[in-house]
């Protein structure tokens, strides 16, 4: 079957161009100035036309969690947001730390057919931090990553080992860096906001000293590390300062890391509660300078969606998380492009290109024999946020009443058009 996606601007971190791009089985077969096909066709008149949006950290939640979101639910709002492919963490029950767990997830989206889903495996059984999980049969299986997301891994001999394994068997292991000792309960940043509203902070170095003790093993163990959803200023120039020495080590962020501030957490709005907590603006500053520079490679979501009972309740006991996948890119462009933080082309290789290489994910790219994997944006489309509107099982945003630009309009995954039916046969 054949595609023809017409008149539009293809984008890629190369640059930009006028060009059709026209798919044959899944496969774009022709990039060119005009192509002409009678086959069916999209036209993108106006409207930019990336490689497909890559998100390496979502939480679908399935299986366990299908109250807060599910596979299809998730792939639906995924593609709603752009994106062709997604990593899922591996915090559900049970949580996902073999093969079986794998396999189940890989089924599970071959059933959905809407994004291409890759499992992220627990680096340690139950994600306890006592004991590493079955690394060879879930890389078997189909796990393209590890990660104990949500919990750091505190035995430090533990997470050694689970490095040197991850790199045996060419997996990376995504480390939410996070002191737990330190953190004692903390709910927010702990400053001047936290006391204001009388909640109970969580400090900076919490976050700071598990950067630095995963980076220094990576560093000793001559391996790669990924860090995720960096938050704090001090952690960019930790991060910073390992790139300048050689360390294998990449890094990622959350758009409410690069626009939101603490100020919001006096509203005791439970949808401002996420982990780790949004922080200062000298915070937000360095994390939009070190997505400038490149000390942050990539943008992510930690799209993590609640059922309405987990934030309706006291900001203490509410749980952590913003469902971020359907306004990531809108959100990227409207502050961070439209600032001029970041051309286009930065941004999509920020949310396409770097997450691909990263995780060394078939996809990423939009040129010739490559995957048909293809997000169309109207850049010009302006809409505000309501997250009554979305997709996702989770409606828990931050982002209400936000106007923002740059509107999806068509995903296509492997040559099919998955969100956006505006085509012409």
């Amino acid at each position: 079957m054949k595609l023809l996606i017409k008149n539009g601007t293809v984008v890629t971190p190369e640059g930009e161009r006028r060009a059709d791009v026209l798919i044959d089985d899944g496969i774009i077969s022709e990039i060119a100035e005009t192509i002409k096909e009678d086959c069916k066709t999209v036209d993108a008149s106006g409207k930019h036309v990336l490689p497909g949006l890559i998100d390496i950290h979502v939480h679908l939640r399935e299986p366990g969690y299908e109250g807060k979101e599910d596979i299809e639910s998730g792939s639906k709002a995924a593609v709603a947001g752009g994106f062709t492919q997604v990593c899922c963490m591996p915090n559900t029950n049970p949580v996902c730390d073999n093969a079986v767990v794998v396999s189940y997830i890989k089924y599970r989206e071959s059933q959905v057919n809407l994004c291409k889903i890759n499992p992220v495996g627990a680096i340690t059984r139950g994600e306890d931090g006592t004991a590493m999980a079955e690394i060879g049969k879930m890389k078997q299986a189909g796990a393209v990553a590890l990660s104990d997301d949500g919990k750091s891994v505190m035995n430090s001999d533990i997470m050694r080992l689970a490095m040197e394994y991850a790199s045996g068997f060419g997996l990376k292991c995504l480390c939410h860096c996070e002191d737990k000792d330190l953190v004692g309960g903390g709910v927010v940043n702990e400053g001047y906001n936290s006391m204001l509203a009388g909640l109970k902070g969580s400090l900076r170095a919490a976050e700071d000293i598990m950067i630095s003790r995963d980076i220094c093993l990576a560093e000793s163990l001559s391996v790669p590390v990924h860090i995720c959803h960096v938050s704090t200023y001090s952690g960019v120039d930790i991060i910073r300062s390992a790139k300048k020495r050689g360390v294998q080590v990449t890094a990622e962020t959350c758009p409410h890391y690069f626009i939101l501030t603490d100020d919001i957490i006096t509203s005791y709005d439970t949808n401002t509660k996420v982990n780790p907590p949004v922080r200062e603006d000298k915070d937000r500053a360095a994390i939009i300078e070190g997505l400038k520079d490149g000390t942050l490679d990539c943008i992510v979501t930690d799209h993590a969606p609640h059922a309405l009972k987990d934030k309706q309740v006291e900001y203490n006991l509410a749980a952590f998380g913003i469902s971020g996948i359907e306004t990531s890119f809108a959100l990227s462009y409207t502050y961070l492009v439209k600032t001029g933080h970041l051309t286009l082309p930065q941004l999509v290789g920020k949310m396409s290109a770097k997450p691909a290489e990263i995780l060394s994910l078939t996809g990423g790219c939009l040129k010739e024999g490559a995957p048909a994997d293809i997000t169309v944006v109207d850049l010009n489309a302006k809409y505000v946020i309501d997250g009554a509107k979305f997709v996702s099982k989770g409606k828990n945003t931050p982002f209400n009443g936000y106007e923002v630009y740059g509107k999806i309009v068509c995903t296509v995954v492997d040559g099919d058009i998955k969100f956006g039916e505006q085509e012409n046969d």
